[in-house]
């Protein structure tokens, strides 16, 4: 699922979801959009959901986005580089923790 960031996902809004295969992606280009994200991402492994995260009003990316790998290994592919460059500008994944 490909998103910009204004859809809903299932579960209670209280009740974070903890996926192993999920990372948050900060200081991302205000350019990049979700399809690049996943251009960018793929190859550390098959992506089951990528969004950037978008203002609702504005509709003007947020600066961060969100990855959910099929297979939690692929966050230790990513986390094994220290340098990550998309568009220009450098953005710092990190693994979502529970």
């Amino acid at each position: 699922m490909e998103g910009d960031g204004s859809q809903a996902t299932s579960g209670s809004p209280t009740e974070p979801q903890h996926d192993p295969g999920k990372m948050f992606i900060g200081g991302l280009s205000w350019q990049t959009s979700p399809d690049s994200l996943r251009e960018y991402f793929c190859k550390f492994g098959e992506i089951r959901e990528c969004m950037v995260m978008r203002d609702p009003t504005t509709k003007r990316s947020r600066g961060f986005g969100f990855i959910t790998f099929a297979d939690a290994a692929s966050v230790d592919k990513v986390l094994a580089l220290t340098h990550h460059e998309l568009d220009s500008k450098m953005s710092r994944p990190q693994e979502m923790r529970a």
